[in-house]
């Protein structure tokens, strides 16, 4: 593509030694930047990219687009906002590949990627092909293998031509997406024409990012907002900025409402939980209907009903997305059981919300003589006022809990767990156990447990991984699980 036609609607300030040149990519790492890209200066929290502009153009970059002019002979369109625009060229160069498909985006604090992988499964059912892109990664099918990506929503370049390859390559018209608020804010999904959105909950996280909820709110609004005549908006009714996202959806946009204990267009209701999972009937306007799920825990039934109101809106009947959902046993690192006995649940919850929900979950199945045993921990580097929160939730519900830690990162873990901490009322050695090391603390467990309790290991759920200060290790909390309770693992 033609510089002056990747740029033909692009808002720009100036242009510096202009002339027509051929695109062959976008890039906005020097290192990997090839022959014919051009590479944008992105400018972040941390790095600067107009500093790595001339490597870049010594690795063949033939074009700039930067937020100043730079002391180099090339073609450059200065921008006031490289980190939004380059979503604007991205979509450009891969021919607007959302207006091809039938593209949903699901956004809240909690339930992203179940809510994803559930609708993904129902347009299946359907007979329709579904891609997914999250946190996990992007697949073409729920059968399919996860292929790699580096955040909950990939950076624009590499979006579009995700989206491009899913409807040029695998011929797949349907494409559910979790959409996290950094996306939003930073324009990463900028360009997306979304055809539904699908509104979770909204709870304290990412504050190290927003500052306040209002901004959090504010960023998870844009998805909404930008809906056009036709398309459709799912709301949680029972959380409490369901009417402030209701308000902010435009009036064309058909709305539905989905909940538990407001009144809403798809509810549940005679909801009873066992250790096989829940049942419950769905009760709408559609028709009342009989649902048994072998997954578990309130936070499982409003993923269901996220995703079969979703269905509803899609046209798509209840009947085939309850046949789609009685055989899901969840998503990896999902409320994911890895023992039986203990029964030892690993969970992705991280944050104050998250891990309540995950602990009442469990005390749901916990047996009347069985204690309910929390090991925890919370990453540094990230909002450190939902710590000792976290510490008064886990106190609150569980009868023993394991401090530890996650993924440090730059912050010192005794420092992290002394702030979580702050949150206990006592820290009476019968109940609470500080282990810093990871691995020792699931080790721990094998020692402060009996098989008719419930073990809930929070914070990592699917992630292989643990960030250190100085590297970055392999640490899958239901690998060290299983290990420990070798001979109860399912």
């Amino acid at each position: 593509m033609k510089l002056e036609e990747l740029i033909e609607y692009l808002d720009y300030r100036d242009l510096v030694n202009f002339k027509s040149v051929e695109i062959s990519g976008i890039s906005y790492n020097s290192k990997t930047t090839k022959k014919g890209d051009i590479f944008v200066c992105l400018v972040g929290e941390h790095t600067d990219g107009h500093k790595y502009a001339q490597m870049a153009v010594n690795n063949g970059a033939v074009a700039l687009l930067a937020e100043k002019p730079l002391e180099i002979k090339i073609p450059q369109v200065i921008v006031t906002n490289t980190r939004h625009k380059i979503a604007d060229i991205a979509d450009r160069f891969y021919s607007r590949p959302s207006l091809g498909l039938n593209l949903i985006g699901v956004t809240g604090t909690n339930g992203k990627t179940t809510v994803t992988h559930l609708i993904q499964r129902i347009f299946e059912e359907n007979q329709q092909k579904c891609a997914l892109i999250g946190t996990l990664g992007y697949k073409l099918s729920s059968n399919g293998e996860y292929r790699d990506a580096k955040h909950t929503t990939p950076q624009a370049p590499e979006l579009q031509a995700t989206l491009r390859m899913i409807k040029d390559v695998e011929k797949i018209d349907n494409v559910v997406m979790e959409v996290s608020s950094h996306a939003l804010e930073q324009n990463r999904v900028g360009g997306c024409r979304f055809d539904g959105a699908v509104f979770t909950n909204l709870t304290q996280d990412h504050l190290d990012y927003h500052i306040t909820m209002e901004n959090y709110f504010q960023a998870k609004a844009i998805l909404f907002k930008n809906l056009k005549e036709g398309c459709f908006a799912v709301v949680n009714a029972d959380d409490k900025y369901a009417s402030k996202f209701l308000d902010i959806t435009p009036k064309v946009v058909n709305k539905y409402t989905y909940g538990v204990k407001n009144n809403a267009d798809v509810m549940a209701k005679n909801i009873e939980f066992s250790l096989n999972g829940v049942e419950f009937v769905l009760s709408s306007k559609y028709g009342d209907y009989k649902m048994s799920l072998h997954m578990n825990g309130m936070f499982s039934v409003y993923n269901v009903l996220a995703a079969i109101t979703t269905a509803i809106a899609e046209n798509i009947s209840i009947e085939v997305a309850l046949k789609a959902l009685e055989n899901v046993k969840g998503v990896a690192g999902r409320f994911e059981v890895v023992a039986k006995k203990p029964l030892v649940i690993v969970d992705y919850a991280h944050t104050p919300d998250g891990l309540e929900n995950v602990l009442n979950s469990a005390r749901e199945i916990t047996p009347k003589d069985g204690n309910l045993i929390c090991l925890f921990g919370c990453g540094g580097d990230r909002d450190a006022t939902k710590r000792p929160k976290m510490g008064a939730i886990a106190e609150k519900i569980a009868d023993k809990i394991v401090i530890t830690s996650d993924n440090p990162r730059s912050e010192d873990p005794q420092q992290i767990i002394t702030d979580i901490l702050t949150g206990l009322k006592s820290v009476n050695p019968e109940k609470v156990t500080v282990e810093p090391d990871r691995g020792r603390a699931i080790e721990l467990l094998k020692t402060i447990s009996v098989n008719n309790d419930v073990i809930v290991i929070a914070g990592k759920g699917h992630e292989d991984y643990q960030i250190l200060k100085d590297r970055t290790i392999h640490f899958d909390d239901r690998e060290e699980a299983r290990k420990v309770f070798e001979g109860t693992s399912i």
